[in-house]
């Protein structure tokens, strides 16, 4: 199995990058593809002990900056370490590929490289979220802004597949995410979506409110883009929150500081249970090959767990599941599942950059006149 990995993508490319794939071959003997800049890349791996390593290096002479519009970057930046580490996935040449670089041209090249699996409309981003009995799982966490009862519905396939066969739950609990647990709550197309779940092979369990989110009553949560990614945004700001309020209150005075010694190995059970680094990343599920999206200010520790995810991806044989189960329930899809998704999904990425960029400059501009 072979993992291509962006070594120039992320905040801290390429050292965090870097010593994470070393981590990854060292503790689960990965063989990893290094992508970007052959002398960078080169140059990196000699702080590392890598002998006996299975470490190789696939040179790309650019690089998509994180700030950059994934529209220009990829029509621009044709030898990016993005676009080259896709391209292997889609050559064969590597099984997975794992990026904490530019989240939206990750997006754009996947769907237009790998393109959508079949019965597939547009893909979406799988996030995990701590329960106290184990992860949620969140779809979809910011692929898509504006979704149709279909897309929703092929969301929850996927969720089910990625809780089955990667995380290990026998019978994956999936809902939808709402503002009540009755069956005629939230808008046109959570109800339609609702009657069509009833009726499918998933274990369907109904609605679920915010407040269930993490009580892990399911263990697929669907939504649409737009309101996944304010929950999970709004998710890692309450838990900075948390962590800044108790480190100070634990650093107060010699009593909370005393205190802090006592109950310390909760504290640092509690904390592995929220950090992301665990988890590693969120795959892009519903494109023709394996893909994980890891955060962009990952650690090692973050991209050595992201290649462990995306191992586990492959040979779990996501894709495959996906496809089974979508062929299993295509006789009850939601009537207007149309062609064309791969086109709406890359239209609707590159207008969201363009609104991001819009944003920034009218930031810049708002900056200059206070100056």
């Amino acid at each position: 199995m072979k993992i291509a990995v962006d070594a120039m993508g992320g905040d801290k490319a390429p050292s965090a990058i870097i010593e994470g794939a070393v981590h990854a071959a060292r503790e689960f003997g990965s063989n990893i593809i290094l992508v970007g800049k052959r002398e960078v890349i080169s140059s990196e791996l000699k702080k590392h002990d890598v002998k006996n390593l299975s470490l190789s290096i696939r040179h790309a002479s650019e690089i998509i900056e994180m700030h950059e519009p994934p529209s220009i970057g990829l029509r621009k930046k044709r030898d990016s370490s993005i676009k080259v580490g896709i391209e292997l996935v889609k050559r064969g040449e590597a099984d997975a590929f794992v990026s904490a670089g530019n989240t939206g041209a990750v997006m754009a090249a996947s769907t237009l490289i790998l393109r959508t699996l079949k019965g597939i409309d547009r893909p979406a981003i799988a996030v995990q979220l701590p329960t106290t009995s184990g992860p949620v799982i969140l779809i979809d966490a910011g692929a898509n802004v504006d979704c149709k009862p279909h897309q929703l519905f092929q969301f929850g396939i996927m969720g089910h597949v990625f809780a089955k066969y990667v995380i290990g739950r026998d019978n994956p609990r999936v809902g939808i995410l709402n503002n009540g647990e009755e069956e005629d709550k939230g808008n046109e197309i959570t109800k339609e979506v609702y009657k069509v779940l009833k009726k499918s092979t998933l274990n369907f369990i109904g609605n679920v409110e915010g407040k269930e989110l993490y009580k892990g009553t399911a263990d697929v949560v669907i939504s649409d883009g737009f309101v996944g990614n304010i929950t999970l945004k709004v998710s890692e700001s309450l838990a900075d929150m948390i962590g800044k309020t108790l480190k100070g209150i634990f650093t107060k005075n010699w009593r909370s500081k005393l205190g802090y010694l006592l109950i310390k190995p909760y504290l640092e059970s509690f904390k592995k249970s929220v950090d992301y680094s665990e988890y590693g990343g969120a795959p892009l599920l519903g494109v023709n090959g394996i893909c994980i999206i890891a955060h962009g200010s990952s650690s090692p520790k973050a991209i050595k767990n992201a290649i462990r995810q995306a191992g586990e991806f492959v040979k779990g044989k996501v894709n495959i599941h996906i496809q089974e189960d979508i062929e299993c329930n295509i006789k009850i899809q939601p009537s207007e599942v149309k062609k064309g998704g791969v086109l709406r999904a890359l239209k609707e990425i590159v207008s969201f950059s363009r609104e991001k960029e819009t944003e920034k400059e009218v930031t810049t501009e708002d900056t200059e006149e206070k100056r």
